[in-house]
């Protein structure tokens, strides 16, 4: 026990000499514009790629969302015999359609029929102008409706 004093005694001078003067503490402009400019560089790099991932998690999410309201509308059809027409849209699948028999839903949860990632709706046609398809269900992606036919969607 007696080392204690002596051990504390001196860390308190070593710090008493590593205190720096007057003036001499903090960082200088030019360490704090070379910190400024490396992370404007991380940023700059690395900004980019999030945002790519960004867009690809959409287009993932809108694709799942079209799969999952296929397998609705192919529980739909079982119960009806047909999938909903253009005129009764994804609408048929929350509320019985007029002259509909053995409609069993609603289909979907919630209010109403989901949007796509991007907050518009899908853009549902039946019968489909495409060979082996039942149905179109489409997303316009970031564009919205009026996007090219290449930027869309589809089932």
């Amino acid at each position: 026990m007696a080392f204690w004093p002596e051990t504390i005694a001196t860390a308190a001078a070593a710090r008493r000499r590593r205190a720096p003067a007057d003036g001499e503490a903090g960082y200088t402009i030019l360490e704090v514009l070379v910190v400024i400019t490396i992370i404007g560089l991380l940023i700059g790099l690395v900004a980019p790629l999030v945002l790519q991932q960004l867009g690809g998690a959409r287009d993932s999410i809108a694709k799942e969302s079209i799969q999952r309201m296929g397998t609705v509308l192919d529980l739909y059809n079982l119960d009806v015999g047909s999938y909903p027409s253009t005129e009764q849209g994804l609408q048929a699948l929350l509320t019985k359609p007029q002259g509909v028999q053995n409609w069993n839903g609603p289909y979907l949860k919630g209010d109403g029929v989901p949007k796509d990632p991007w907050g518009h709706e899908f853009v549902y046609t039946s019968p489909t102008q495409r060979p082996g398809k039942p149905y179109d269900l489409c997303s316009y992606g970031s564009d919205g409706p009026g996007a090219p036919a290449s930027d869309q969607i589809c089932n």
